[in-house]
């Protein structure tokens, strides 16, 4: 009879050692741990198959060392079925030789067993790199260094920098945007014209944009309607006279600007709603001229003054007359906003000298002259005005975001009023009327009238036309 295989004592759960009970081997035919037996001893002594007898030393079982005892139990007992040696099962179970193909079986369920738990214990090493540092190459080093920080290799970088070159659909797109004028432009800084009035209680520096934005939406009320039709006696060249004749006047007694552009507008805006005789036209501009100052200047001419003026043509009474029709067909209504009040504004706003801001009120005194600007508001050709200075005198730019935002018109709205006024400009030498042009050709005033006027909107205007002209007021 053969002898008793020795079990080791296994901790629960782990296969058992050796081939296994019959039992155990009809149900899967290999040691799987699931044979459980009673505790022989709980102190973890081992005996081994040939050192029977010999105690081993005192170690706890761990996960690995109960791995390899079972790897080693295995190892010997397929030695063993190899030699055909036969086995007896311990409940006195027939040998494994009487059961056909239990040998067989018996084998590959070891060896799975074996190999299920080395996977479940052996943990496979991650290799190290290794730097090789005997190399003299320092290039190779730095290289291998990369490599373990995980920095992009040369082909990486070779991608990255083959992503940053425009292609030529983006070259060809710019070119285009370029050509048509599409580029996107700085933005140019709005400068804060009203920052040096912060002190100034007369500026009314809290108000000054409610004030303007007021400006712009009353002068369309007050804006005088095209006349002409309606005056069976008056002509556009007399009107020219009176305001040529009027601007005379008005400097000897060097009035105030507010005084003549005050004159003009009432004047228009009396002629809009009542027809006058031709003998009457001139006391009408004493009528007018007498109001303004009365109602601008602190010291207004007296009536006395215009009729010497005059040269007696009308007699004190009559001009006390006209004004008293003059505000009776205008409804007392004197407080508008004129050419002067927008001028002021938009000269401060272009940041000009002062041959800038002459040039400017030369311009607009020769506008307000010719009907022609009366089919525009005062405060385009106020703007108009500066635009056209700006060209004349070759400042840059000749509009600018600070202007726009003040005035309220981009360059391409004041293109017609401004050839309008250049044209006024370039015919004023030899009109007959020469009381505007001998004014601002004073030193006193920088000898504005004096200089070319700008070539480039008058051939961007294609010449005016008849009733525009000044030639047709003289």
């Amino acid at each position: 009879m053969a002898s008793r295989p020795i079990v080791p004592v296994q901790a629960r759960g782990e296969a058992a050692i050796g081939g296994g009970a019959g039992k155990q081997q009809k149900k899967n035919g290999a040691a799987e741990g699931r044979n459980r037996k009673a505790l022989g001893d709980i102190g973890n002594l081992v005996t081994v198959r040939g050192i029977e007898g010999k105690v081993q030393p005192h170690r706890p079982i761990t996960r690995s060392f109960c791995a390899q005892l079972l790897a080693n139990a295995q190892a010997a007992a397929a030695a063993e079925n190899n030699k055909k040696q036969a086995v007896v099962n311990v409940n006195g179970a027939p040998s494994i030789l009487d059961v056909p193909g239990a040998g067989k079986r018996a084998e590959p369920a070891a060896a799975a067993a074996a190999k299920a738990a080395q996977k479940k214990v052996v943990k496979p090493k991650q290799k190290a790199e290794v730097i090789d540092l005997t190399s003299d190459s320092e290039g190779a080093i730095e290289a291998k260094k990369k490599q373990q920080h995980h920095e992009p290799t040369k082909k990486e970088g070779e991608k990255s920098s083959r992503r940053n070159k425009p292609t030529l659909t983006s070259v060809l797109t710019a070119r285009s945007k370029a050509a048509c004028g599409m580029t996107k432009k700085p933005k140019e800084k709005v400068v804060d014209i009203d920052a040096g009035d912060a002190h100034n209680e007369l500026a009314a520096f809290e108000y000054i944009e409610d004030i303007y934005t007021y400006y712009k939406e009353a002068e369309n009320e007050s804006l005088p309607r095209n006349y002409m039709s309606s005056q069976p006696e008056i002509n556009e060249k007399m009107r020219a006279i009176l305001v040529d004749w009027l601007i005379e006047i008005h400097n000897k007694f060097d009035l105030m600007p507010e005084t003549l552009y005050l004159t003009i507008n009432i004047i228009d805006r009396f002629l809009s709603v009542k027809a006058v005789p031709r003998r009457e036209l001139q006391l009408l501009g004493m009528g007018a001229l007498f109001t303004a100052s009365k109602y601008e200047e602190i010291w207004a001419p007296e009536v006395n003054d215009l009729v010497c003026i005059a040269d007696r043509a009308y007699s004190h009474e009559q001009v006390l007359a006209m004004e008293k029709t003059i505000l009776g067909k205008l409804e007392w209504t004197l407080t508008v906003p004129t050419h002067y009040v927008f001028l002021v504004r938009f000269i401060k706003a272009s940041l000009g000298d002062r041959k800038l801001e002459n040039m400017v009120y030369f311009l607009a005194e020769l506008g307000v002259m010719n009907y022609a600007t009366l089919t525009y508001c005062p405060s385009m050709v106020a703007a108009s005005a500066v635009y056209a200075a700006r060209c004349t005198l070759g400042l840059t730019p000749l509009w600018n975001d600070t202007l726009k935002l003040h005035t309220g018109f981009s360059e391409s709205q004041l293109m017609d009023c401004a050839r309008l006024l250049v044209g006024y400009h370039a015919k004023a030498k030899e009109n007959k009327l020469q009381v505007v042009y001998k004014k601002y050709s004073s030193s006193q005033r920088e000898g504005v009238a004096l200089i070319p006027p700008a070539k480039a909107l008058l051939c961007e205007g294609g010449g005016l036309s008849s009733s525009s002209s000044l030639a047709s007021s003289s």
